[in-house]
């Protein structure tokens, strides 16, 4: 028994592909199937471009940490900053409850759940 293989590279699958395509569909609908696939990698651009414009936002907006943080102040500013928090004018304890308040995780007075 003989064994052959097909030895087809990129481009010559791309040629048959094409082929089948015009077979399948026809030359006079070929020019309306490559405007819809135009389209749809169009939109696929935009949606990527938009992704990657928000992260790019995003990480901009971290601010970056040069160094070690020294002291409890510095640490408190940097997650105020972080968060949104305004810093002026705020105690370290005035800071650590705007913080908590505005990630959520102000509960040491709720209620524990029962089991």
């Amino acid at each position: 028994m003989m064994n052959y293989s097909l030895n087809i590279g990129g481009s010559e699958w791309m040629i048959i592909i094409f082929v089948a395509i015009v077979l399948i569909l026809g030359t006079g609908k070929l020019p309306g199937a490559a405007r819809k696939m135009g389209k749809a990698v169009n939109e696929y651009n935009k949606a990527k471009n938009e992704i990657q414009d928000q992260i790019k936002e995003a990480t901009e907006e971290i601010p970056k940490i040069s160094g070690p943080v020294e002291t409890e102040r510095e640490k408190l500013e940097m997650i105020a900053k972080t968060a949104g928090v305004k810093i002026e004018g705020k105690t370290n304890d005035e800071l650590r409850e705007s913080i908590a308040l505005k990630m959520g995780q102000k509960r040491t007075d709720a209620p524990e759940k029962k089991e």
